[in-house]
């Protein structure tokens, strides 16, 4: 098992980031929320980390800070629960909003996240709620190291819309998230950012 990278990131578009370590690339898929914690490409990073093995391929996930990928384990427990769904999760939701859904019950605001229809809504907040305690009070409060996100080198929409449809979205349904969001000096994850936002509301 993999519990950690720390190398320098010499590439980003979500859901997908690449990071050297010691001149090995590490293909990463990761959520959203860790994409706005990376610094600039070529800067050093550490990310936490989860593999996945499937016969067909070793998919390696990576997270900011440790509450995150404690989540993500946790999450890929419950019954028809994935890591591309729990990925989806983890983009669409802080670690806080998704504890507040599971206290309150709240299954339309799950519901709202591309691939949780309503029983999966409903199964997450039955299962998790007797886990979410063994991931501490640290999944609350954890945040991994903050840094200067580059700019985006192609179109910021675009590459938005690429990466909502990444994790998940209906393409209509992604163009349709960004196309009143000014691109004006705005980064790809900037846009991502606010487009989740006001899906959520």
């Amino acid at each position: 098992m993999i519990g950690f990278l720390r190398g320098k990131l010499v590439h980003k578009a979500p859901p997908f980031l690449v990071l050297d370590v010691q001149g090995v690339g590490y293909e990463v898929e990761a959520p959203m929320t860790t994409f706005y914690d990376l610094p600039a490409i070529n800067e050093e990073i550490k990310l936490h980390t989860h593999l996945v093995v499937r016969e067909d391929a070793h998919i390696l996930f990576g997270f900011s800070n440790e509450a995150d990928r404690a989540l993500f384990r946790t999450l890929i427990k419950v019954s028809g629960v994935g890591p591309k769904l729990a990925l989806t999760i983890l983009s669409g939701q802080s670690a806080e909003e998704f504890h507040r859904c599971i206290h309150d019950n709240d299954t339309a605001a799950l519901v709202r996240l591309p691939g949780v229809g309503k029983k999966t809504a409903e199964r997450l907040v039955i299962e998790m709620r007797d886990r979410l305690p063994d991931l501490g009070a640290s999944a609350l409060t954890g945040s991994g190291d903050t840094g200067e996100v580059s700019p985006a080198t192609g179109n910021p929409k675009q590459e938005a819309v690429s990466a909502l449809c990444s994790l998940g979205y209906k393409p209509l349904d992604a163009g349709k998230m960004v196309q009143n969001i000014s691109a004006e000096g705005k980064t790809c994850e900037d846009i991502i950012r606010l487009a989740l936002q006001g899906a959520a509301r």
